[in-house]
């Protein structure tokens, strides 16, 4: 099993140096508002995860 800190850190690796700047702006412009307007004990790392993963699948949805 590989660990869990060794996963994060090809992930953030990847998100970096893979996804296209359009696609970067869109996480930025969807999941900010999302962390700024509540405290940050009580944010919703789940629903953060799910859209994050929903905008990848559109851009490579629309790549196809």
């Amino acid at each position: 099993m590989i660990p869990v800190e060794v996963e994060r850190r090809i992930a953030v690796y990847f998100f970096h140096s893979y996804l296209p700047e359009e696609v970067m702006i869109t996480f930025v412009d969807s999941l900010i508002p999302a962390c700024v307007l509540v405290e940050e004990d009580s944010i919703d790392h789940d629903e953060l995860v799910r859209l994050a993963i929903e905008i990848i699948d559109q851009h490579f949805e629309e790549e196809t």
